[in-house]
């Protein structure tokens, strides 16, 4: 049937450990949200203890996987000192998961890392690859047997970009030069990842698994079409959303593409010079409806980039699409119009493998708080219950029909 997504599609949801668990006093996000008085994650959406109710809600919603992080530094919270009840908890999630047939899609580093590596200078010490290293060792031998999809790195353009040129995020710094050396040590990490997890499963004849990063990724568009502009979005495209993938399909070292996408960037340069090309954007003309952050909604963005990414003749799984709303009608047409766009990408034979919404709760967003909500699932902060919204069931339908 024309409207059927490929046998084997992966549907489902994402969270991550930060964003969800609670109680994560070991990384450098907790120490910062003190001292910066930004709101307090506290106990996020307890799902540290609260997982299995969750993935029995994902299972009673038809998904089939689950994307979910390691949160780092409650399993190395002193450098070298793993902490085994810890280790045995992510063995739990992924058996729990299992359990329900429900793919486990494990992302290692998605933002936030132990306090004690951060005092060491986190992403910019060139140490950080042996100690990012170390901890993923850690975790395949607790984890290797049940997981195939692996996402080593969560955005790592997003991260040099808020932590070290926006100087919104940990640790607040605004250097190009530090950026710089953050994404390149991010890449390094990734290639020794890469070869870690392979050599791991080849060693103990465990079958193959699929590897990948997470890439956030937006669709660049010009305000008005001049010179300038068009400059700055290929610009922008290159750095912000390829860059990282060429780099390490380069080294052979990417099985799969993770897309994060959300939003279109409306490119307005106002002045030449890096910065110009770079940021500028224009605020002026959003012609699409918006979510509660006020980032436009333009579907049509997803497909223009997976058509992109086909050159790569990889398979691409989207890790990451959703919306913060209080309107759930919104929230699924949301939803139906990007799998439509997924669809046509599909249809031009373009490898997209999966699609995983963000996110299967509401949960903390980062620097912005408990104010936006992306969750399929609702989640009362008071009384932490859970309540599936009407969005969730439809997409609900999409999937066991694997279909549109």
């Amino acid at each position: 049937m024309k409207n059927n997504f490929p046998e084997g599609f992966l549907w489902g949801a994402a969270t991550s450990a930060y964003q969800v668990e609670g109680g994560n006093c070991f990384c450098d996000w907790w120490e910062w949200e003190e001292s910066s008085g930004k709101e307090r994650s506290n106990q996020a959406c307890r799902h540290y203890e609260l997982f299995k109710e969750d993935f029995a809600i994902a299972s009673g919603l038809g998904h089939n996987a689950h994307r979910f992080s390691i949160e780092w530094s409650r399993i190395e919270p002193q450098p070298g000192k793993f902490v085994q009840e810890e280790l045995k908890h992510y063995f739990e999630v992924a058996r729990v998961l299992g359990g329900l047939n429900i793919e486990p899609v494990v992302t290692l580093h998605h933002f936030t890392i132990p306090l004690w590596l951060a005092k060491k200078g986190g992403w910019e010490n060139p140490r950080v690859v042996f100690y990012y290293l170390r901890f993923v060792e850690k975790i395949l031998e607790i984890l290797a047997p049940q997981v195939k999809y692996w996402i080593t790195i969560n955005e790592p353009m997003v991260y040099a970009y808020h932590g070290y040129i926006a100087a919104a995020w940990p640790p607040q710094k605004s250097s190009l030069f530090r950026a710089a050396q953050v994404k390149k040590n991010l890449l390094k990490a990734h290639l020794g990842a890469y070869s870690l997890i392979q050599d791991y499963y080849r060693k103990r004849n465990i079958p193959a698994p699929s590897i990948g990063i997470a890439q956030s990724m937006q669709a660049f568009v010009c305000c008005e079409d001049n010179f300038r502009n068009r400059l700055a979005a290929r610009l922008r495209h290159y750095l912000f959303n390829l860059e990282f993938i060429d780099k390490a399909i380069g080294k052979n070292a990417l099985d799969f593409i993770g897309v994060n996408y959300y939003t279109r960037s409306l490119v307005d340069v106002k002045s030449w010079g890096i910065k110009g090309l770079l940021l500028d954007i224009c605020e002026k003309h959003k012609n699409f409806p918006l979510n509660s952050m006020g980032w436009e909604i333009y579907p049509q963005g997803l497909f223009d980039l997976l058509c992109l990414l086909k050159v790569y003749n990889i398979p691409i799984i989207i890790s990451e699409n959703g919306i913060c709303t209080q309107d759930d009608n919104l929230r699924w047409s949301y939803i139906y119009e990007h799998l439509k766009q997924i669809k046509l990408a599909i249809d031009k034979e373009i490898q997209v493998k999966g699609y995983l919404y963000w996110s299967l709760l509401d949960n903390f967003e980062w620097d912005k708080g408990f104010a936006p909500r992306f969750g399929l699932v609702e989640v009362d902060y008071t009384t932490f219950k859970r309540k599936a919204r009407d969005s969730a069931f439809k997409f609900a339908e999409i999937c066991r029909a694997n279909s549109l």
